[in-house]
């Protein structure tokens, strides 16, 4: 976890935040946001919202009222202590790449099984910059779909004592999720954010009946869900930053709403994922400076709520090979996530293709601009003894300080040593192989899996785990 403590790069004018807020507002409550689920009609009715079939249409200050009961922070907790993250305030906390169907080692792409899920899992553990594995690192393809999220969570459970997040793609799976996690945290559910969840809403203007059922359960059980419009301008928004911003958050503070009302209190996290649609071809395009501002414009309507909020990067890339693309695309996403105070950074590493691929080279690649990153907003101590007054003294007029004693006392530590990127020369670097970063990469993860130490748990625990995946698979037809 990473503590920002830098001043937001904030672009929107207070005119502009009151025009984006009326924007979500007039959609709210003139067009409204189709409830694909009976339960949530029923309580949305009782809060007094106006529904003509399966549209409510929101009083927005009903709205700002039931968001100002969600916490602005909160602790997630992990097994082991030690790995509990922040979410909100200054905080940041990093996860790699989710949900993808297909994996990329090397030349290799195909379907991702669960020994790829394992395998991510192992990295998440022994890399300290990423705080959680998520759900989904990738879709275990060897696995049943009923029954997949029941492999998966154990594996997040057992190969890492990090923070888990639960499955929103069926009843099941929820249900599973927290029923896992008490396995694992007891009592401590009950009063506890012990296990999350991530939604996406069906946009334009849609929560669908799938993603209902988690958001409703997951609420009862006052555990946190993040709740993320996915808007990629031109196809499931307008062709505008401004608009799709509008549409952004009045998708998302009434999911949060929707929350509220169930469990007053509940911990929620504001999602945002906006993106552009290359009009040319209608595919997804990732790194633009449109969903630049759109972060950054993301960050000050969420701290206008005071909500904590989730960025759409992560290092977000169309390329379909970990190349100079995907680290320029990734670069300019996670930056702006940065500058904009994001607390919660998902795809942070291994995201290839659209998100269609997981890749163990480009997680290796985006966790070297990751640390860059943490460096850079690291702030620098300025006093006297920084000035270096003593160096200067030494080596005097025309000399060089490669030998001087302040450089041999901190030739160790003094400047960020890149995990991939290398220094070497043509000579240097042909002798050794002539190897790209991509290259590279596959020798830093494969060594990352040696090194790997799986985090000891309880046999009871683990036991009864196992019981619980077993019993489920059969009662779910797998």
């Amino acid at each position: 976890m990473f503590t920002n403590t830098y001043p937001r790069l904030e672009p929107v004018t207070p005119d502009g935040l009151a025009t984006l807020e009326r924007g979500w507002m007039r959609i709210v409550s003139e067009l409204g946001i189709r409830f694909d689920h009976p339960e949530a009609l029923r309580i949305l009715r009782e809060a007094g919202q106006r529904i003509e079939g399966d549209i409510v249409f929101f009083d927005p200050e009903w709205v700002l009222a039931m968001v100002g009961q969600a916490p602005s922070e909160f602790q997630l907790r992990a097994r082991n202590p030690a790995h509990d993250i922040r979410i909100g305030g200054d905080a940041m906390i990093f996860a790699p790449v989710q949900g993808p169907p297909f994996v990329r080692r090397g030349l290799e792409r195909r379907d991702a099984v669960l020994a790829d899920l394992d395998d991510l899992c192992r990295l998440v553990q022994h890399i300290d910059d990423f705080d959680l594995a998520g759900g989904w690192p990738v879709e275990p393809n060897d696995i049943p779909l009923d029954s997949r999220h029941l492999d998966a969570l154990r594996s997040i459970m057992t190969l890492t004592d990090k923070p888990v997040g639960g499955h929103s793609i069926s009843i099941a799976a929820a249900e599973d999720g927290l029923a896992m996690a008490r396995i694992v945290f007891g009592s401590r559910i009950d009063s506890e954010a012990c296990i999350y969840t991530n939604i996406n809403v069906n946009s334009p203007l849609v929560y669908d009946e799938r993603m209902l059922d988690t958001l409703i359960i997951y609420a009862r059980a006052r555990q946190p869900v993040l709740v993320v419009p996915f808007l990629l301008m031109g196809a499931m928004a307008p062709a505008s930053t401004i608009a799709a911003l509008a549409q952004q958050f009045a998708e998302g503070l009434t999911g949060i709403a929707l929350m509220q009302a169930i469990s007053p209190g509940c911990p929620a996290v504001l999602g945002s994922f906006l993106s552009t649609t290359d009009l040319k071809n209608g595919s997804p395009a990732f790194g633009g400076p449109e969903s630049h501002f759109g972060l950054l414009a993301s960050g000050q309507l969420a701290r206008r709520y005071n909500l904590p909020w989730r960025a759409g990067g992560g290092a977000l890339t169309s390329s379909p090979v970990p190349d100079a693309q995907a680290a320029w695309e990734g670069m300019n996403t996670m930056q702006a996530a940065f500058l904009a105070g994001a607390n919660w950074h998902m795809h942070c590493g291994g995201w290839l293709e659209g998100g269609l691929v997981a890749s163990f080279e480009k997680l290796v690649i985006d966790l070297d601009m990751l640390q860059t990153l943490i460096r850079e907003f690291t702030p620098i101590t300025i006093d006297d003894d920084a000035l270096a007054f003593g160096a200067h003294d030494e080596v005097r007029h025309g000399g060089h300080f490669l030998g001087a004693a302040h450089t041999m006392e901190r030739f160790r530590d003094c400047f960020h040593r890149p995990l991939l990127a290398t220094t070497s020369n043509y000579q240097r670097w042909t002798k050794d192989g002539g190897l790209d970063a991509a290259a590279r990469a596959t020798g830093v993860y494969q060594q990352m899996l040696r090194e790997y130490t799986q985090p000891p748990m309880d046999d009871a625990m683990r036991l009864e785990l196992d019981e619980h995946v077993l019993r489920r698979r059969a009662a779910l037809g797998d």
